[in-house]
């Protein structure tokens, strides 16, 4: 079985690269980095090939605080359209059959069909909900919070919704994720749900939480999609002598005037760190607070899980596929500054419960394997969408 990946830049799909490859049907991935980017995600160069002339300056255009914009909206699009003309190109050409495409959403409507043509099979590979579920529900958001939405091409969304109907089969990080498929009219067996996996290699504990104090933390992109308004708004009534709460991750700019309206006593906002960094936060974190109105599944939460970190998440995080509430943390509904307030509170009153929920985060994030679990269970989805049952 050959099988071959086309992705907007990295996201999960080097580590599922490297699981393809381990189980020998691998073919190419497909990318709009550049090689200088990827050779840190240490696959090896034959097995990549890239279209980086739009994404890169899109990229540099992020470096400056210029993403997102009106004009990023277009050059996102346009770098859609280009990345998935190249591949057909390729396809049309021979150079780029095979037997499966896994194709990050948005990325591969036309080479999808023409595998299809071929005999192949296309599966479109979503990180997120529905993407009109999504956007709904970040409109209903800003509009709550009288904030403009940052990015939105309705474009896009048309464009995603022909590859669901195109796929033969979508694949889906979480129960959440599935639902909102169903929600939106996808039949339920064209669904796939594959929990996205941990780099236990390099997330593992690095220190400990102070008995001093009590350091609540919070990863992401910050912005309301994050519900990171909630997070504040539950903190700032949390009752500890030396609490402080951590924003690490880039902030959108709407979010940088509601600052002004939300309570920001004891908080941080640290911004984007590097990987050893974010190791180190999640180990002497007493709690990381992922209060997501959408997500896939935030692969943060496993990250912080291994590092020994107890999560309190909404469900819409993926939480459910992840761990169960009351014991490696606790799962509140989105929208709830007081579920998360009690519940940190909770926590900061009982530093045995503390103890108890940082061994059960490690022991649950073990036992879920890593990436090889997830590698597994795609390789059984290939088989038999592929008819190699």
């Amino acid at each position: 079985m050959r099988v071959s990946q086309a992705v907007f830049g990295v996201f999960h799909h080097f580590e599922l690269a490297h699981q393809l490859r381990r189980h020998d049907c691998l073919q190419t991935v497909y990318s709009t980095y550049p090689w200088s980017r990827l050779k840190r995600e240490k696959l090896p160069h034959e097995y990549v090939e890239t279209f980086p002339w739009i994404h890169a300056g899109l990229a540099y255009m992020a470096r400056y605080g210029l993403y997102p914009s009106p004009w990023t909206e277009h050059l996102d699009y346009w770098n859609a359209l280009a990345f998935d003309a190249w591949m057909s190109r390729k396809m049309e050409r021979g150079s780029a059959n095979c037997d499966a495409l896994i194709a990050i959403s948005g990325a591969a409507l036309n080479a999808g069909k023409l595998l299809q043509e071929r005999g192949g099979k296309y599966i479109c590979d979503r990180g997120s909900t529905h993407a009109r579920y999504q956007w709904r529900l970040l409109q209903e958001e800003h509009d709550r919070w009288k904030a403009p939405l940052d990015i939105y091409d309705p474009r896009d969304t048309e464009r995603e919704e022909r590859q669901y109907e195109q796929a033969d089969c979508i694949t889906v990080p979480s129960s959440f994720a599935a639902r909102s498929f169903v929600e939106e009219g996808i039949p339920a067996e064209k669904l796939r749900v594959i929990p996205y996996g941990v780099r236990l290699d390099a997330f593992r504990p690095a220190g400990e939480p102070s008995p001093e104090s009590f350091e609540v933390l919070f990863v992401g992109q910050v912005s309301l999609r994050k519900g990171v308004p909630y997070l504040l708004q539950a903190f700032s009534e949390l009752r500890h002598r030396r609490k402080r709460l951590r924003i690490v991750g880039p902030v959108f700019p709407h979010m940088k005037p509601l600052f002004g309206k939300l309570p920001m006593e004891h908080v941080e906002v640290i911004g984007a760190v590097g990987r050893e960094e974010l190791v180190r936060l999640f180990s002497t974190s007493h709690v990381m607070v992922l209060p997501s109105l959408e997500e896939g599944l935030a692969l943060v939460q496993g990250e912080a899980m291994a590092c020994g970190c107890p999560v309190i998440a909404t469900p819409n995080t993926g939480s459910e596929d992840l761990f169960s509430s009351g014991k490696q943390g606790f799962i509140v509904p989105p929208r709830n500054a007081a579920a998360i307030r009690d519940r940190l509170q909770q926590l900061a009153d009982a530093p045995l419960l503390q103890s108890k929920m940082r061994t059960a985060a490690l022991q649950r994030v073990r036992h879920l394997g890593g990436w090889d679990d997830y590698g597994d269970r795609w390789v059984q989805v290939l088989r038999e969408v592929c008819g190699q049952v």
